[in-house]
């Protein structure tokens, strides 16, 4: 399986707006075919600071996520939203397997 952490500074200002911006992207992306998790994480102790937990069954699924019309969306919607620029952090699932 693979994995990747995205973690995420927002703007204050922009905390609920980059939530709804994920809601969306979430709905959208468990419904593709390789998508085995896509959880929204949100830290509790700094409002402004998440982590998207993306597991896809293989890197090829989950760079094609890259190209669908929803994370375009979602990707241009967040992007002012940004305090910092987004880090992905890949990782290999190990378990549960598949």
């Amino acid at each position: 399986m693979h994995v990747t952490l995205v973690h995420v500074r927002v703007k204050p200002e922009s905390v609920d707006d980059f939530i709804a911006a994920c809601r969306a992207n979430h709905q959208a992306s468990i419904q593709e075919p390789g998508n085995r998790r896509f959880d929204i994480l949100q830290d509790p102790e700094d409002p402004c600071r998440f982590m998207l937990y993306e597991a896809y069954v293989s890197a090829e699924e989950a760079a094609a996520h890259k190209q669908t019309t929803h994370y375009g969306v979602w990707r241009d919607r967040v992007a002012d939203m940004m305090a910092e620029p987004r880090r992905g952090e890949p990782m290999r699932g190990l378990l549960p397997a598949g």
